[in-house]
């Protein structure tokens, strides 16, 4: 594992070893220059491979490789085939390297795009939570008011129950009695005027009485009443005869 740590390596020969893969990390080796793979059993490379910026020299006879990295590798029989088996192999591992960042980036890319429609459906989601807490907050004010305005007709309705019911109740008691005949103003002015007279009569008497048998008949007023009085006997003495007259003469 600590292999690829030996970063200052400029000159490798890994040939005839049966290695069937080399490490990931192999493109630490940034120094290598020349690197010899003969008869191994090696089917791929790792991408980090195109990391080995200095490769100028490449053998990767004798291996079962994948038919595509075999066409690219070609034959190293000379330098110069070596050589260029090194530049075309470096420009593979590079295409297929930005081949996997790119699929790396769509990965991420579709990645993000789905977090992102995650958390856009998470907002729609809370959102529709919270539209549907505000629409049953209202439904829910929407009832008391409909039970508070229910409550409060009932209770008028209750208060104006007692007044028509007692309303009611009094028209007949004052239907039922018995219709009274108006009072006449004159019967009751008559006995307003009964009673001054019999007042007056009162009086009269009084003052006659006292007139006629106190000491006070010798006083002036009294005089003049007695005298009034014997004045008033004498006309109806002789109104008493003037009528029995008339009843005579009337007989005859």
């Amino acid at each position: 594992s600590d292999f690829c740590s030996l970063m200052h390596l400029v000159k490798l020969d890994l040939s005839k070893n049966r290695l069937q893969q080399l490490p990931l990390d192999f493109g630490r080796l940034v120094n290598l220059q020349h690197l010899d793979l003969l008869n191994n059993r090696l089917v791929t490379l790792p991408v980090s491979f195109a990391q080995l910026k200095n490769l100028k020299w490449l053998d990767l006879k004798d291996n079962p490789l994948d038919p595509v990295l075999a066409k690219v590798a070609g034959d190293c029989l000379d330098e110069k085939q070596c050589k260029q088996a090194a530049v075309k192999v470096l420009q593979h591992m590079k295409a297929i390297q930005c081949e996997q960042d790119r699929q790396r980036q769509r990965k991420l890319q579709a990645e993000r795009e789905m977090e992102k429609k995650r958390e856009a459906e998470q907002r729609a989601k809370e959102a529709q939570e919270r539209e549907l807490r505000k629409r049953e907050k209202a439904e829910e004010k929407e009832r008391r008011r409909r039970e508070y305005d229910a409550q409060k007709a009932a209770k008028q309705e209750v208060e104006k129950k007692p007044k028509k019911e007692t309303v009611q109740t009094r028209k007949p008691a004052s239907s039922s009695r018995p219709p009274q005949p108006p009072r006449h103003k004159h019967s009751s002015w008559s006995r307003s005027v009964l009673r001054v007279l019999f007042f007056l009569l009162v009086c009269v008497g009084c003052t006659l009485a006292a007139c006629k048998l106190t000491e006070l008949k010798h006083q002036p007023l009294c005089i003049s009443v007695n005298t009034l009085y014997e004045d008033v006997v004498a006309a109806l003495q002789n109104h008493k005869t003037l009528q029995n007259m008339l009843q005579h003469n009337s007989q005859q």
